[in-house]
């Protein structure tokens, strides 16, 4: 089995269980991967992450054109602008996961530290999580939105719509965005109950020990 077959395959069975756990329905949510010749394989237009097939996965070369496979989703801003500016990003992941979306609607939603610091994983998965403004499903403007961190950021929540991660792989980039939509969850599940979250110190302290992007 080649490599990039294993990658296929890898990127629809990822989804699969995302899909499988309610953590996107329906045809929502994208997925993408970088291939060993410098080229994309991304989750086509009106797919379910339930029943990707290998096969016909859009493939971009190392130029960004597409060379094989079905038309790739709308959100492709979103996807190239991670890899334009972020050298470390290897998969992008896109969801429309139900209790990040809730917590982006909260009046007192923080824009440059989304997530509460409930757990040390939220912090050592994805640093600090940029709240951005709706947008039109589609709108290149998401992408402008990303470009305009300069790379700064790995993981961003579209308000009203869902969270965006760039990870080093693909697996690094499902393991994180659901690290995000479980901090989210909690934070639903504790809203209004006064948690006891975790310190500014406990905070540098896991900021410091697991070299996480923080103060930017």
């Amino acid at each position: 089995m080649s490599e990039e077959t294993r990658l296929r395959e890898q990127i629809c069975l990822l989804a699969k269980s995302m899909f499988d756990r309610g953590l996107t329905g329906g045809s929502t949510g994208n997925i993408s991967a970088r291939t060993a010749d410098g080229g994309l394989l991304v989750s086509p237009t009106g797919t379910s992450f339930g029943r990707l097939d290998p096969g016909r996965l859009s493939r971009f070369d190392a130029q960004g054109v597409l060379i094989d496979g079905d038309q790739p989703t709308k959100e492709m801003p979103l996807h190239t602008a991670f890899y334009d500016t972020r050298s470390t990003a290897g998969a992008v992941v896109h969801l429309h996961s139900c209790h990040s979306v809730a917590l982006s609607m909260m009046p007192d939603a923080d824009e440059d530290n989304f997530l509460p610091p409930l757990t040390p994983y939220g912090i050592m998965k994805l640093g600090k999580v940029k709240l951005l403004p709706f947008f039109m499903p589609g709108d290149p403007a998401m992408g402008e939105a990303v470009r305009g961190l300069a790379g700064k950021r790995s993981a961003v929540m579209l308000a009203n719509h869902g969270p965006v991660v760039a990870g080093k792989d693909i697996e690094a980039a499902c393991n994180a965005i659901e690290e995000l939509e479980d901090t989210a969850r909690l934070a639903m599940m504790t809203r209004g109950m006064n948690p006891k979250a975790l310190s500014d110190e406990d905070v540098q302290r896991l900021v410091t020990k697991f070299d996480v992007e923080w103060d930017v």
